[in-house]
């Protein structure tokens, strides 16, 4: 069973929270707006498991790390992401050592995200994290561009499905099996379904804002799942109060989910 998160609007946090097995919290909003440090001091108080993630999907650059270290101090999550650079294989090689040289007594366990554009500039980063760093966990991201060249299809969210399955499920022993990894998002939902298999018993999590935002938007996963996906980012609608939301097809998508992912 993978253990599976969905980013929600504050308003319905614990509607979503009942239907997942732990939460994600994102450091630029818990800086930012008061109402969402608020819920995720209060899970943590529950004891809910928490991955802090560094927004460089919502930024577009890893938060600063210094910054970033005051808040895994302050919320104590059980994970956090150790700040990484999309797509740059050397810088974020380079981040993560500086970070452990820095930080390494953060409390909680680390989790450091792959990068690159090749797939030997991915081979570097990964055998980085898994080699030469104490990270507990390794993290895929659902849209590297090397998942085009990979597995080229007219529909990319088809090739960014396939191109992370086959990542993978490649044979030249670049995956640590022995080691638990987190898969970051998600192009189409039916992409977990690939997972059931025993040979991917070591995908510990998964997180993605998919069938809460398709809910919010008002568009419901078909039996299969969806294949297109609307590019609107969760923390953008973060504070969407709850008379603007359908919760029946923002649940039903996330049923629909757990469906594609563990059966």
């Amino acid at each position: 069973m993978i253990k599976i998160a969905h980013e929600a609007p504050i308003d319905i946090f614990e509607e979503v929270q009942r239907l997942t097995d732990y939460d994600y919290a994102l450091v630029h909003l818990l800086e930012q707006n008061g109402r969402y440090r608020d819920t995720f001091e209060r899970a943590v108080k529950k004891g809910r498991e928490i991955i802090l993630d560094n927004s460089i999907f919502e930024l577009e650059e890893a938060f600063e790390a210094e910054r970033f270290y005051l808040w895994v101090e302050r919320l104590k999550p059980s994970w956090y992401i150790v700040p990484d650079a999309l797509e740059d294989a050397e810088k974020t090689m380079q981040q993560m050592a500086d970070w452990f040289k820095s930080y390494g007594n953060s409390p909680g366990k680390s989790i450091g995200v792959v990068q690159g554009k090749s797939y030997e500039e991915i081979k570097d980063c990964y055998r980085a994290i898994d080699e030469l760093s104490p990270c507990d966990m390794i993290a895929i991201s659902f849209d590297y561009s090397y998942y085009t060249e990979s597995v080229p299809h007219p529909n990319k969210y088809v090739s960014w499905m396939l191109g992370r399955v086959k990542l993978l499920g490649d044979k030249d022993g670049t995956i640590n099996k022995d080691k638990p990894h987190h898969l970051l998002g998600c192009g189409l939902p039916q992409e977990f379904s690939f997972y059931k298999h025993a040979d991917y018993n070591f995908i510990y999590s998964l997180d993605t804002s998919n069938p809460v935002v398709h809910g919010l938007k008002g568009i419901e996963y078909e039996r299969e799942g969806l294949w297109s996906k609307e590019s609107q980012k969760l923390h953008e609608l973060i504070d969407v109060p709850i008379e603007e939301i359908d919760i029946e097809k923002v649940t039903g998508n996330i049923k629909k989910f757990r469906w594609l992912t563990n059966g």
